[in-house]
């Protein structure tokens, strides 16, 4: 049996160098037939090879413009936040400092009508003003040095100014000057 493979082995041997030599050469058409299918297939290989260098470059600037995309809308939402932020803290100090505001008002105006208040009875206790008594002069000296607001020191003394000149309307013109002096300022 192995005689008989050797045998076919050099038969196949032999047929292929003869089919080999005997080969007729290629006709100019079947040159050119053979350059067009390899320059056709190198078209095709190339062609191939630039669609991907496309889809790659593509894809590359894709992923870039996504990259960007999420950085930038990163950006503006670390800007939106610390704006808000910012405005926050602005309006909570804002809003302290008006309630500071308020609060220091209420309490100028409280002293200023406890100042009105405290001169009122100051008169009361030192005797410029009782019911048989005023004492015009004293009484005007003390509301010009008084602390109180410039317009109600014009009017305490027009109010005074009033009693003055018509001495029986002095229950009522101190009634009136008590309210003036103890009213909110």
């Amino acid at each position: 049996m192995s005689r008989i493979l050797l045998i076919v082995a050099i038969a196949a041997i032999g047929a292929g160098a003869y089919y080999y030599l005997n080969q007729p050469e290629p006709t100019p058409a079947e040159e050119i037939q053979s350059a067009a299918q390899d320059a056709g297939e190198a078209a095709g290989e190339t062609t191939e090879a630039a669609r991907q260098a496309v889809s790659d470059a593509l894809d590359s600037a894709v992923d870039q413009a996504t990259e960007t995309a999420e950085a930038a809308q990163d950006a503006v939402t670390d800007t939106a936040n610390a704006a808000a932020d910012q405005i926050s803290e602005g309006a909570s100090s804002v809003a302290t400092q008006v309630e500071d505001a308020a609060t220091e008002a209420g309490d100028q105006i409280a002293a200023l009508s406890q100042q009105g208040q405290d001169l009122f009875n100051s008169w009361i206790e030192d005797g410029t003003l009782t019911t048989g008594q005023f004492d015009y002069d004293s009484m005007v000296a003390s509301v010009r040095d008084s602390a109180l607001a410039q317009e109600i020191k014009t009017q305490a003394i027009v109010i005074l100014d009033e009693i003055k000149a018509s001495p029986e309307t002095l229950v009522t013109k101190m009634q009136e000057l008590q309210q003036l002096l103890t009213q909110p300022q």
